[in-house]
């Protein structure tokens, strides 16, 4: 017992690795495996125990790291690698995988290689030190230690280690092994991506895989050929040369019988199909010979996929994206839209949802062959899924024209009154813009935006409100029909603000004339006394909100002329609310009742009937009238005092340079040509404190054209109308002959900006002009520049804020650039906006000027 008690006590010096081990510094534990480390971390209960038991493990294998053991370096790297996947740092464990890449064991190689693809990356110089060893690894015997070189170089390689590594890679292209063949594709592709420069070493070796019957060879070979071809138009010439083949191969692939090893549910290889496809899209696209050789092919592949499972749709697909974009017949056209037809009417929601989105795509290349499908598209419009009624709402109204407005119309309005408020402010603009682009008269016109303005309620955008009051007054033969069909939409709902805002700038315009038999209609049964006392409840309801109060008291000072029976009873409702909380009504109030007392001579003259708004410049190509308006108002300093301005959109100049900076040359930010309000309570010297802003130009504004045009008052309004008889509007320069050629200065994500360019003196103007040729409307939009510091830049003000969807109107503005030292100008830009409700920011720069612009 004595010996068993002295043999218990005395330390284990043994060197078997499943007990202790003892070294130099003292007697080391065993490491735990990876498995029990696992079983450990899944077994804590709150993120502290597991944050304990990965700090533990972690100074364990610091400590083994440090006494530099060889044992078990594998088994800790693998733990450690768990541990980066469950987020935690393991940056420490980076030279341990390059010591392990470094063993001749390929079970180290294995978890040493894995860890570098893991923890190493371009950003860090320790990634370098790792070079010698791919290079030596891809000229191993083995393949796959050759395998495991490649897999690493083509997720770690920077530009560095492509140029020194591209040539062991293109000699592995040729090898006679399929297995190190379609890897070192694979590793190619990463290569370009990082070094385009290096493509054409690979380009004969890729030609050559074409030739190759191993289906992994292929597919990595047409992936290259892709990369190839979006990187370089003279690599894409090079291989449009083997259309041909490439047709070969996806003939054999169709016509092949059943392979068990490439049989995805009924198809041969699907993945290499799909590949194809997108290749020879590529090489179609803009090139009519090409497109005529693949025509038969592709109407093979459309008529006999099976359709009937997913991998099929998958083929179906890439042949529609394909057919659409080469040069291809009209009938293949017509095919692919069928296609999509089909995929309409299919039960999975995301096959429905890729077909809308895909005609959302190609409705413009064919749209015709889509218009055929438009039942089956209005039938979207009742599915419960959100997303799939969002791109049927948007592709339906891309489908509407002249010939079928009334029953898309109907639809969209039945479509609106069920949808939810976010559809319903979308979908209400955009049939009040389609009506107006197609409808057949006015009397239907007037009626649909009526509708609208019944559906949608309060969950419209302003600018309906001003499209309707300016469509009224241009119909001069509906001016009874309109205001009688708005009084009775009123009486019966006060609750649409909207609506109430329009009734009561029409009542208070053509208020006369409702009590005029109108054709067709019967006549309505109401007295004068009966339309004051509805702008009375309007202002009385607690739903009304102040812009609808304020239409409501202007509407009631004008019937104190067209209505002279009533103006005892308005003036009394005026004196009323001249002791208004609300300070904007409480002044129209003061100013009309003084109208009465001091200045009823002038009365009638000021409150005549509003003359002809002019129609908001839609066309991108004619500015005349938000120039102009802005010129004479700069030019007529009394007169411009006297009018209200429209304050233009804050722009985040002072942070531009941050934003657009990272250039060599100091950047000059915009300086916007906007005067500040007054503010007597110091506000000069905050602007001393700001500098540079140019205090010395007059101030201007957007062209207030859109603005609702009862809100100023009818002093204001004269003013504005009556203006200095010595003054003319300044003619836009864009409509003399352009000196110098036009320049696109930006064009991605279909955001169009445009510069036209204008000599004034010593100064140049550039006319800006951004078109919108997606299928939504571009909210928010606001426009930066900078250029360097040598220049003097001024950012006008911009004629609106939203540019419309399908080119259908544009947003414009100036920029006045000097360059006092004649320097070649180099501007950077900036673009933000909202579209489908998600934030955008685009960044550009321009540097192609015109070559003359400062001779």
């Amino acid at each position: 017992m004595e010996d068993e008690h002295k043999l218990k006590s005395t330390p284990f010096t043994m060197t078997d690795p499943h007990f202790v081990k003892s070294t130099k510094k003292g007697i080391m534990p065993t490491p735990k495996r990876l498995r029990d480390l696992i079983r450990e971390i899944r077994a804590a209960r709150t993120a502290a125990d597991e944050r304990s038991v990965v700090n533990k493990e972690c100074a364990d294998i610091r400590q083994t790291f440090r006494e530099e053991d060889n044992t078990y370096r594998c088994r800790n790297v693998a733990k450690l690698l768990y541990i980066h996947m469950l987020g935690f740092p393991a940056h420490f464990g980076q030279l341990e995988c390059l010591k392990l890449i470094a063993s001749p064991r390929f079970t180290d190689k294995r978890i040493g290689y894995l860890g570098g693809m893991l923890l190493l990356d371009e950003r860090q110089d320790v990634h370098l030190l790792v070079t010698n060893s791919l290079k030596n690894d891809l000229n191993h015997q083995t393949q796959y230690i050759v395998s495991l070189a490649l897999c690493t170089l083509g997720a770690i390689c920077s530009c560095e280690m492509s140029r020194d590594l591209a040539g062991e890679v293109e000699k592995l292209l040729k090898s006679s092994n399929a297995y190190i063949k379609k890897k070192a594709a694979l590793c190619a592709v990463r290569i370009i991506r990082k070094v385009p420069d290096l493509m054409e070493m690979f380009i004969p070796a890729t030609r050559a895989l074409l030739n190759e019957k191993n289906h992994g060879v292929l597919l990595t070979a047409v992936a290259l050929i892709i990369e190839m071809c979006e990187k370089s138009p003279d690599t894409l010439n090079h291989f449009r040369r083997l259309v041909p083949k490439i047709i070969r191969i996806l003939k054999n692939l169709i016509m092949s019988g059943y392979s068990p090893q490439h049989d995805v549910n009924g198809v041969s290889d699907p993945f290499l199909q799909v590949k194809i496809l997108r290749l020879l899209r590529l090489l179609g696209k803009g090139d009519m010979e090409a497109s005529e050789t693949m025509n038969d092919i592709l109407a093979q592949v459309a008529t006999n996929t099976e359709t009937s499972k997913n991998v099929g749709n998958s083929i179906l697909y890439e042949t529609v994206m394909t057919i659409m974009d080469i040069k291809s017949e009209s009938g293949l056209r017509v095919l692919a839209v069928n296609i999509l037809g089909r995929f309409l009417l299919n039960n999975d929601k995301n096959i429905r949802y890729v077909a809308l989105n895909t005609l959302l795509r190609v409705v413009n290349a064919d749209y015709n062959a889509v218009q055929r499908h438009r039942s089956t598209i209005v039938d979207c419009l009742k599915d419960p899924d959100s997303s799939i009624k969002k791109r049927a709402m948007e592709l339906c109204f891309a489908l509407i024209n002249s010939n079928n407005v009334r029953s898309m119309m109907k639809e969209l309005v039945v479509f609106m009154e069920k949808a939810e408020p976010d559809f319903k402010t979308e979908c209400s603009s955009n049939i009040v813009t389609s009506a107006e682009k197609y409808s057949p008269n006015k009397r239907w016109h007037i009626d649909t935006v009526m509708k609208v303005l019944t559906t949608a309620g309060n969950n419209i955008r302003d600018d309906v409100v001003s499209q309707l009051i300016q469509l009224i007054q241009a119909s001069s033969q509906l001016h009874a029909y309109a205001v009688q069909k708005l009084y009775i939409c009123t009486t019966t709902d006060l609750h649409q603000q909207p609506l109430v805002q329009v009734a009561s700038w029409c009542l208070g315009e053509y208020g006369d004339l409702a009590f005029v038999a109108v054709e067709d209609e019967e006549p309505l049964d109401i007295t004068e006394a009966d339309v004051v006392e509805l702008l009375e409840k309007i202002l009385q309801t607690n739903y009304s909100s102040v812009v609808t109060k304020e239409y409501a008291i202007n509407a009631l000072m004008k019937l104190s002329t067209r209505l002279p029976s009533q103006t005892k009873r308005i003036q009394s409702v005026l004196s009323i609310y001249g002791s208004s909380m609300d300070l904007e009504l409480q002044q129209r109030a003061v100013e009309y009742s003084a109208l009465f007392t001091k200045h009823d001579q002038m009365r009638s003259g000021l409150l005549e009937k509003m003359p002809l708004q002019e129609a908001k410049v839609t066309n991108g190509d004619d500015m005349t009238n938000g120039d102009a308006l802005l010129d004479e108002l700069e030019d007529n300093n009394d007169t411009s005092n006297n009018i209200q301005k429209i304050e233009p959109r804050k722009t985040e100049s002072q942070n531009i340079l941050d934003l657009l900076g990272d250039g060599n040359e100091p950047l000059a930010p915009v300086i916007s040509n906007s005067k500040p309000s007054k503010d007597t309570s110091g506000g000069g010297a905050l602007l001393d404190l700001l500098g540079d802003l140019d205090m010395s130009s007059p101030a201007g504004g957007p062209p207030p054209l859109m603005a609702n045009p009862m809100l100023d008052s009818p002093l204001d309004s004269m003013m504005l109308i009556g203006g200095d008889s010595s003054t003319s509007p300044v003619n836009n320069s864009l409509d003399e002959a352009p000196a110098y050629p036009p320049v696109t200065a930006f064009e991605k994500n279909g955001l169009k900006i445009e510069f036209n360019f204008k000599r004034d003196g010593e100064q140049i103007q550039v006319h800006l002009a951004s078109t919108n040729s997606t299928f939504s409307d571009m909210e928010n939009f606001v426009f930066q520049a900078a250029v360097p510091k040598s220049f003097q830049l001024q950012l006008e003000p911009p004629s609106a804020s939203t540019i419309p969807a399908n080119n259908a109107g544009a947003v414009t503005q100036v920029i006045k650039i000097n360059n006092p030292q004649k320097q070649a100008i180099r501007m950077r830009l900036r673009m933000t906006y909202t579209t489908n409700g998600s934030p955008v920011t685009e960044q550009g720069e321009v540097s192609n000027f015109p070559n003359n612009l400062w001779q």
